[in-house]
């Protein structure tokens, strides 16, 4: 009787521990998926993998004759509701020069909105010559019913890029942004952002 006893009561312990590392798993898992992202957005920022652009804090410090032409692209995901657009769609620039070019984005529902954008570049090999020095997809950008807004990106084209053996022989690269609602989730912002760089360097 009392080894039946002792017996059942090994096998409850061992389904206790067993679902406790099963639980305790499933939360490494959890934990991982929401670390994966800021730290893949680290990842792509210092290393340009993905078209991601670089941040800076000023201007480069020589500008060569080489002159590349910049082509801006814009895309909005449909919860967001707001029409964004370039002013200009193409600007040429000389490696090295600092330029500031305009988006404008326009809010027409009968709602408070915010938004917030993602950013990359095609060929996706340029990313890491793409400095931004001031750009609206810093910080999260809100608009009121019916307003519209002019939002500015201050960058430059490395002069460096001209070493590269590969992004060396780039006369074109297309600044890609998409605006989302704050409220979605990053790991769908990342998928659609994904698609977005696609259609971009498809055109």
């Amino acid at each position: 009787m009392n080894e039946g006893v002792d017996i059942a009561g090994n096998n409850a312990r061992r389904h206790r521990r067993l679902a406790f590392g099963l639980a305790s798993v499933a939360l490494f898992m959890v934990g991982r998926s929401f670390a994966a992202v800021p730290l893949y957005r680290v990842f792509c920022q210092v290393t340009g993998f993905a078209g991601t652009t670089q941040r800076a804090r000023s201007g480069a410090d020589r500008v060569l004759d080489r002159v590349v032409t910049i082509r801006f692209d814009a895309n909005v995901a449909k919860d967001l509701g707001w029409s964004f657009r370039p002013l200009e769609h193409t600007l040429d620039v000389n490696l090295g020069e600092t330029k500031l070019a305009f988006y404008k984005a326009h809010n027409p529902t009968k709602r408070r909105l915010t938004g917030t954008a993602t950013f990359n570049v095609t060929p996706e090999i340029a990313g890491g010559y793409f400095n931004k020095i001031e750009c609206f997809c810093f910080t999260e950008q809100t608009l009121e019913p019916g307003q519209s807004v002019d939002m500015p990106v201050s960058f430059f084209i490395d002069p460096e890029i001209v070493n590269d053996p590969d992004a060396g022989r780039l006369d074109q690269i297309t600044l890609s942004y998409t605006f989302f609602s704050v409220e979605r989730d990053d790991k769908d912002i990342a998928q659609e952002t994904k698609k977005q760089a696609g259609q971009a360097k498809g055109t």
